[in-house]
């Protein structure tokens, strides 16, 4: 159930050294929240609607899956969306496109352009060798959480289990790789304020966290806060640039709408 507006921003969001209720004008919005650094969370995202993030104070990390709900062998594919679009890393034009060749949703807004997609998550083994581990029995809600543990809790909601992870998405986090093909994290990439948005072109359910990237090489458990936001849409014009980025991803919208003939949503 929706919640009002007015109850949705009773909490509000600082943004460096600004106080920052929403920028969305009233008539738009549906629902906001945010996740604290180490949380996670799960809804479906209907089609039609957008999901705006935003990096809270900069150095974020946002994990994302997104599934079929109607059908939850359907995922997110990371090599299809990036052979698909002939890149490395994900910005504002890109499709998240599914198993099944359909887009989950489209890049409409980044104020970054540069998202991973190669790197997965914070394992529990990596988070042990990492970080110093503050159990929920020690430190409650500034427990540390690794990106497994995150996605599996949210994935149980849903009847879903660990032979259902799947390669992520990390917005707010940048990898470049060198010619030897070795990973490098970059830091202070997202600074605060930082935005993305999503529309979603078909039912999507959206798994997320705000867990450190794997490469982080903060000797620090990093937590940084992320604000979201859901938001009406306006479908896809015949000029949309997600659209027309690349022959594959105009397919991609064409399997979308057999898909949506069919009873899909």
């Amino acid at each position: 159930m929706l919640v009002s507006r007015q109850t949705i921003f009773c909490r509000e969001s600082q943004i460096g050294d600004n106080t920052v209720v929403s920028v969305t004008p009233e008539a738009e919005c549906l629902y906001a929240d945010r996740l604290e650094g180490g949380s996670h969370w799960s809804l479906v995202m209907r089609r039609g609607t957008r999901l705006r993030l935003v990096d809270i104070e900069g150095g974020a990390n946002l994990g994302m899956l997104l599934y079929n709900p109607l059908d939850k062998l359907e995922r997110y594919n990371a090599p299809d969306t990036l052979k698909c679009q002939h890149t490395f890393r994900l910005g504002q034009g890109n499709c998240l496109f599914s198993d099944m060749g359909r887009i989950f949703c489209s890049l409409i807004s980044d104020d970054l352009s540069g998202h991973d997609t190669v790197c997965g998550n914070l394992s529990e083994r990596a988070l042990h060798e990492k970080y110093e581990v503050r159990t929920f029995q020690e430190a409650r809600n500034e427990r540390s959480v690794s990106g497994e543990y995150a996605f599996l809790i949210e994935l149980g909601k849903h009847g879903l289990g660990e032979r259902d992870l799947a390669a992520n998405v990390n917005f707010f986090s940048k990898v470049l790789t060198d010619e030897a093909g070795n990973l490098s994290y970059v830091t202070d990439y997202s600074g605060p304020g930082s935005a993305v948005e999503l529309r979603f072109e078909m039912d999507s359910l959206v798994i997320m966290h705000s867990c450190p990237h794997p490469l982080n090489p903060s000797p620090e458990y990093p937590r940084r806060p992320v604000a979201f936001e859901v938001l009406r849409a306006d479908p896809p014009s015949k000029d949309d640039p997600c659209l027309n980025h690349c022959e594959e991803n105009r397919r991609g919208f064409q399997n979308n709408a057999i898909y949506h003939l069919q009873g899909g949503y």
